[in-house]
């Protein structure tokens, strides 16, 4: 009987082992998920759907755990994990809103590109600009408000002025304040968005009528698979949008809007699914023999970067 040698044992034990993996084939989701979460907008819009999914879940939690205290099956009237959950979406919300400290180049950018890159319409390109303005104003006063809301930035800071005057004066900052008014003036982005969108239809039917009088007939697959991804990408962009509209609204007044806070994550929740699925439609690599259409998806990740800034927690106001 031969016996099997110890350097062939050892291998064999590594291929078994360390090489499991050889048994999982490729899979092209997961290169999707990477490529789509390599960029900054993926990851934010990923952690926003666990976010507003755990915000939702909470409140079922806290339910429940009632429900089993009042008939004898639970010890205490809460639930443990109803508060790690709840714990951990804050956790997020601060996160997210740390990585927004890069948003403002991010619009910069766009901005400069946006006077280089000719619009189809006068109106859309003034619509865009003051989009563009719009978040130039959100962006540093949601970051002030950030820094002082953690103590990182003083309250009181000395005034310009004093130096024209004997009297030291100094400028009290109030987090609050800032942060209602940066959600103001990205209320102000989202009401532009629909305009935007209304111009963005008007283009696209413009489009459609084109292909079919040329044609003369009926379109060609391609062209119908081309104007569904049109079109889907921009009913995706109006629903986002109108998940946001209660949003800024609420964080835009000193006594909000909704008392009951499970609309904001009903809201928000609507708000995150639909921009990660336009984000993940993005970022899809065209089928075998297709060539990338030279307009792939431009109004998701360059004509609404700036309105993926994802929301607030209510608490931070």
């Amino acid at each position: 009987m031969s016996r099997v040698s110890k350097p062939d044992t050892i291998a064999y034990l590594n291929d078994t082992v360390l090489g499991a993996f050889v048994h999982v084939a490729p899979s092209e989701t997961l290169n999707h998920l990477l490529r789509y979460l390599s960029t900054w907008g993926g990851s934010d819009k990923f952690f926003m759907v666990i976010q507003y999914t755990l915000k939702l879940v909470v409140p079922f939690l806290n339910f429940r755990a009632r429900l089993q205290y009042r008939a004898g099956k639970r010890v205490g009237p809460t639930s443990n994990a109803a508060s790690a959950y709840s714990k951990f979406a804050g956790i997020i919300s601060d996160s997210r809103t740390l990585w927004r400290m890069w948003g403002l180049l991010e619009i910069v950018q766009w901005l400069i590109s946006l006077e280089r890159n000719p619009q189809p319409t006068r109106k859309l390109l003034t619509i865009e600009r003051l989009q563009g303005w719009s978040m130039l104003a959100y962006y540093p006063l949601e970051h002030l408000s950030y820094l002082l809301s953690h103590g990182v930035l003083p309250s009181t800071i000395p005034s310009p002025f004093s130096v024209f005057s004997k009297v030291k004066r100094y400028i009290k900052l109030d987090a609050n304040r800032l942060a209602l008014w940066s959600c103001r003036f990205w209320a102000l982005y989202v009401l532009l968005q629909f305009a935007r969108l209304k111009e963005d239809q008007k283009l696209l039917e413009a489009r459609q009528r084109s292909l079919r009088k040329g044609k003369g007939t009926s379109l060609t697959a391609e062209e119908r698979r081309d104007m569904r991804q049109r079109w889907d990408m921009f009913r995706s962009e109006f629903l986002t949008n109108l998940a946001y509209l209660p949003l800024t609204i609420h964080w835009s007044l000193e006594t909000g809007l909704f008392k009951n806070e499970t609309w904001i994550n009903i809201f928000g929740f609507i708000a995150a699914v639909t921009s990660f699925r336009s984000g993940w439609k993005a970022t899809a690599l065209p089928p075998p023999g297709r060539p990338e259409s030279d307009e792939k998806v431009e109004s998701s990740e360059e004509n609404t970067k700036a309105f993926e800034v994802a929301a607030y927690d209510a608490s931070s106001l």
